[in-house]
């Protein structure tokens, strides 16, 4: 009985913790290299040379056209910018009132992981993106605004 206990509880505590790395969820890697990211955080962010590789490589995959209905879609500015179920998904100036910044980085651990399947976002890569929208989320349009959501 003593070892189901503690099997039990050796399993549980596996599958809630939010910090350890799983092969669905690897611990994050910065899609930009060390040079693009110290830039990023000084000077201005360009949507298609610091914004766009992380959204295409960490969100993208599931936040696109054919996501969900209500649910952030990064297939262009149009789509980023609008209220879904739960808000305001970018409100540009104010990364605090954005839905995409406040679930990343006050929402439950479990879900402040995201993507769900792949590697997370980093510190920097979220901070990156925070400055952006503070910035005012310059969004270009045409085909330099459009993300590749299909791999």
């Amino acid at each position: 009985m003593r070892f189901l206990f503690l099997l039990t509880v050796t399993v549980l505590s596996a599958c809630t913790s939010s910090e350890s790395e799983s092969e669905t969820r690897p611990t994050g890697r910065n899609v930009l290299d060390d040079t693009t990211l110290k830039s990023a955080a000084s000077g201005k962010i360009s949507f298609t040379e610091h914004v766009k590789p992380i959204l295409e490589a960490k969100c993208a995959m599931c936040h696109n056209q054919n996501g969900l209905p209500g649910r952030l879609s990064f297939a262009n500015q149009e789509a980023a910018v609008k209220t879904g179920t739960l808000g305001v998904f970018i409100v540009p100036g104010h990364p605090e009132r954005s839905r995409f910044i406040t679930h990343l980085t006050s929402a439950h651990s479990s879900l402040k992981a995201m993507p769900p399947v792949g590697e997370t976002l980093t510190s920097e890569e979220t901070a990156l993106l925070s400055r952006w929208i503070s910035q005012g989320a310059v969004w270009p349009t045409g085909e330099a605004g459009k993300l590749i959501t299909e791999r």
